[in-house]
Order: structure tokens, then C-alpha cells, then sequence
């Protein structure tokens, strides 16, 4: 007769599994609560302590770690000798375990847990069972994830050995427990304040395999960490998103993110924003992003702070867009958006702790840094021209400095009444960005005149500043730190134009 051993944290499923092994004439071996769950579901359940003759223990910090559960679960089937072993000792074989661990994440997010709440958390005997069940994949189903009940058992009634199936199973388990200690490390070394520890483990669930990456020729797939970021997003409508669809996102959210106390749009195309914009509402918003530069903006990804109402969908209807993204959707917002059969409508914040890394690619590795920062200290920023802003001139530059954090380097940004009327992005030099953001602004009928720029990095040389003075821009705000400041400065006090030093570089690679 096989046996099960069954010991499980989260239980939904588990009583039905247990049901239908004892119908194929399984007997079932459980720990704890899960025992009691099938005792008390009318299914013949031997305790844990009967196969290993020792009592549980230490607040049951130990009761499968024995070898009359692992030598159960690691003998070869295929080796007389491991046969004649454990049945020199008295053990019998374990062919199946469904285990899945104490909630350590779930415990180690909750606010004011005590360290010690958490550490109690740390799976020891669950993580061991299922290791060593995986390890003999050949005999034994390593069973982590609820949802695999049906497959074991449609493989179990179809008679055959299951093999290809075990072997996914141990796959998965150590994917999972590799996840686990991940998140374990990960806390540890958040506990003593470390950003950076000596080891770094990423661990992600594939949430999509995407039809390709970048481009065609390149197969890609969609990992999230715990569900949470662009992973939180409800598709309300549209098709399956793409690649470039993700990455787009990221940026709109990025570039809407120091908005969030306002009604703001960002528009954003191959990960920048060709217009940003605060409104009365969404429509107001929208609609003041759209002039920064309508013709870029075909076949956008589009990004709200607030909630997005019917008046406002239909104006985003009359153009190509590939995603929009907002807190929240009318009904009637969602019927008409779902007209336009392409267009992915993504409803959520996309929520992700300040603290959480940024991580990019690298050949042969990744580089970590700490997420952009998206508040900024107007008290620190320091004026620096003979001539200090004007009020409204510090409206527009307040504006364009949250604005340009999300504008590849290097990075000009005009602004006025609070949304983008010209940006520069993603040019080799910073004279070639300014006169982008001027030709942008006058191609969509804007005059830069009046406007204020933002630098996401500073002036190495005067010509920048001469040419925004040149086209009538009147303020300046960038983090300063050049050997030619002085030059600098001097250039905008000869054309009588106001400065700002932040004091902190901007840059998006």
C-alpha cells in the first residue's frame, strides 16, 4: 500500500486530495493541524509520531526530522540495497509528500511584527521533507502547490508511472524553496540595515510568457516578485500585453508617480514621456499632456492618477493608443475603452515599497540600485543667479523637476502651468537635448518663450543655457556640480535668466 504524507500550512484542497488517495488505497500519514483536519473529515489518518516512534517537540519545532521520514521519502527504489536498509530498520517507504511552509513572508510584511514572531515563521521541516522527496523524484511525488492536486491524481487513475510529471513537481519545489530562503536572507539582511548584502538572491513567479521580447526573434516571459508592481494590475480590456507593453508602463507609472497628490497624466512612449500634465481632472490632464507633442504620442502608453470617467475615455478613444493605466475605471469608461479591441486597459496603483531595489540586466550579471527618488526638497535647492524666480517661474520649475526624473539622459524639459510643452530625451549631449526640447515645443504649436527647463544633469558648458536663452526660456532648474558653474551661471546672468541648483542628479540610463 503507498503512503502519503501529508502535512500543510494552507489546507484548501487538502481534505479532497486526502479523500481521493484513500479511495486508490493510499494510506495517509499527517502532522498537527492537518491531521486534524482530515480526522475530523472522516479520513483514517496515522500520526507522524507512529512512523518515527518519537514524540513531537520543542513548541514543534521538530517532528519530521527523522530518519524514519526521510529515509522513507530518499531510498532508491531501484537499489536492493536501499530496500534492505530502511527495512532493516523498520521504516517504510514514503511515496508521496504535500507539503507548502509556514507564511514567512506574509508574517516578516506585517507592520510591528517582533523579530522573534518572525523567526518562528522560518519552515525547517517542511522545507527538508519536500527537498528530499524532490531528490527522489523517480519514486516519489513532491507535491508543494495546491493546485497540482488534480495533475497528480488524473496521473495516478491513468496508471502509469508519472515520471514526466515528478519531474516538473521537483522542479517546482526547488524553485520554491529556493524562493523561500531567498526571502529569508533578504530579511536578515534587512534587519541589520543592509542594502546591499554580500549575497543577492532574485527570486520571481512567471505570471505571462509573452509572445516575444523586444523584438520577434526574442523569446520572453513576465516574472513578478509576491504578485506585486505591475503584477497587481486587473486587465479590464484589450489584448494580452506585450513586452514592450510592461516596460512602457513602468516608465508612465514612473513618470506619474510624483504627481500622485494631483490629477495627472503622463504619456509616455518607449519608456519616455513625450508629455506630462496636471489638470483640474483626468480629461483636463490628459488633454494638456496630448499637446506637449500629439504626434508622438500615436500609439502610447498612457498613465492617470486619479480615476478615469467616460468624458475622459472618449477623448482617449479618438487616438492610437496601446495601454492606459489609472487607479480606477468607470463602467461606462471601461464599455467604451473595450470598443477599441487593442487597446489594454490596466486598472491599479502597481504599489511597490520605497525601499524595494531597482535591478538592471547586465551580461554576466545584474546591477542594484536604490529605486529613483520621487519626492524632492525645494527647501535645499539653491538659487544662484543674481536674479531669483518668480513665483509662478518656481511653479514651472517645481513642475519640471519632478518631471524630467523620468526622462531618459540626457534630459531637457520645458514646462508651463504645470505640464511639459517640450522634452529632449535620450541625446548624446546636452546642447542636442535643449535644442530637441525647443524644436518639439514649436512643432506642437508652443511657444517656449516665458517657460521654465529642467536639467536632469548639470550644463557642462555655457551653450546649453544660451540656447534655452535663446528661445525665450526664463528659468533654470539643475543639480549644479560642473568645474564650469561659474561659466554657467554667468551665461544666465548676461541673458537675465534665473537659476535653481538642486544639488542632485536626475539621471535615467
Amino acid at each position: 500500500m503507498p503512503t502519503a504524507l501529508l502535512s500543510v500550512y494552507h489546507k484548501d484542497g487538502v481534505v479532497e486530495f486526502a479523500r481521493a488517495l484513500s479511495s486508490h488505497g493510499w494510506s495517509l500519514v499527517s502532522t498537527g493541524g492537518t491531521a486534524r483536519a482530515l480526522t475530523a473529515a472522516g479520513l483514517a489518518v496515522r500520526d507522524v509520531e507512529t512512523v518515527t516512534g518519537f514524540p513531537e517537540m520543542l513548541h514543534g519545532r521538530v517532528k519530521t526530522l527523522h530518519p524514519a521520514v526521510h529515509g522513507g521519502l530518499l531510498a532508491r527504489r531501484d537499489l536492493p540495497e536501499h530496500m534492505a536498509a530502511i527495512a532493516a530498520q523498520g521504516i517504510g517507504a514514503i511515496d508521496l509528500v504535500a507539503v507548502n511552509l509556514y507564511p514567512f513572508r506574509e508574517t516578516a510584511s506585517r507592520p510591528d511584527v517582533s523579530f522573534e514572531d518572525v523567526v518562528e515563521q522560518i519552515d525547517i521541516g517542511g522545507p527538508s521533507m519536500l527537498r528530499s522527496a524532490a531528490k527522489n523524484h523517480a519514486s516519489v511525488w513532491a507535491v508543494v502547490d495546491p493546485s497540482d492536486y488534480p495533475a497528480v491524481l488524473e496521473a495516478l487513475r491513468g496508471g502509469g508511472d508519472g515520471a514526466p510529471l515528478r519531474r516538473r513537481l521537483a522542479e517546482k519545489v526547488f524553485a520554491h524553496t529556493a524562493a523561500y530562503d531567498a526571502a529569508i536572507a533578504s530579511w536578515f539582511a534587512a534587519q541589520r540595515g543592509e542594502r546591499f548584502p554580500e549575497s543577492l538572491a532574485l527570486t520571481g513567479r512567471r505570471v505571462q510568457q509573452l509572445r516575444y521580447g523586444e523584438n520577434p526573434e526574442q523569446a520572453a516571459a513576465f516574472y513578478a516578485e509576491d504578485g506585486r508592481g505591475l503584477a497587481a494590475l486587473r486587465q479590464r480590456g484589450g489584448k494580452e500585453l506585450s513586452f514592450n507593453n510592461l516596460l512602457d508602463l513602468e516608465g508612465a507609472l514612473l513618470a506619474a508617480e510624483p504627481f500622485a497628490g494631483d490629477a495627472c497624466c503622463a504619456i509616455v512612449k518607449h519608456t519616455t514621456p513625450c508629455g506630462i500634465a496636471v489638470g483640474a481632472n483626468a480629461l483636463d490632464a490628459y488633454q494638456r499632456a496630448l499637446a506637449c507633442d500629439p504626434v508622438s504620442a500615436f500609439g502610447s502608453v498612457i498613465a492617470f492618477t486619479v480615476p478615469v470617467d467616460a468624458v475622459a475615455a472618449e477623448a482617449i478613444s479618438s487616438l492610437f493608443v496601446e495601454c492606459i493605466v489609472a487607479p480606477s475605471f468607470t463602467a461606462e469608461a471601461v464599455e467604451m475603452l473595450g470598443r477599441r479591441k487593442n487597446l489594454r486597459v490596466l486598472e491599479g496603483t502597481a504599489a511597490w515599497p520605497a525601499d524595494s531595489p531597482d535591478v538592471k540586466r547586465v551580461r554576466g550579471g545584474w546591477l542594484v540600485q536604490d529605486r529613483p527618488v520621487v519626492s524632492f526638497d525645494a527647501a535645499a535647492w539653491q538659487v544662484v543667479t543674481e536674479r531669483a524666480p518668480s513665483d509662478a517661474e518656481m511653479a514651472n520649475l517645481t513642475f519640471a523637476w519632478r518631471a524630467v526624473a523620468s526622462v531618459k539622459s540626457n534630459a531637457i524639459v520645458l514646462t508651463r502651468d504645470r505640464a511639459t510643452i517640450g522634452i529632449g530625451a535620450g541625446q548624446m549631449s546636452r546642447v542636442d537635448a535643449a535644442f530637441m526640447a525647443v524644436h518639439k515645443a514649436r512643432a506642437a504649436g508652443h511657444d517656449p518663450r516665458g517657460a521654465g527647463l529642467a536639467s536632469d544633469a548639470f550644463f557642462p558648458f555655457r551653450d546649453g543655457v544660451e540656447q534655452a536663452a535663446d528661445a525665450g526660456v526664463t528659468a533654470i532648474i539643475q543639480p549644479g556640480g560642473s568645474v564650469r558653474d561659474q561659466d554657467v551661471i554667468a551665461a544666465a546672468n548676461e541673458r537675465g535668466l534665473a537659476m535653481v541648483f538642486t544639488g542632485r542628479r536626475m539621471f535615467r540610463h
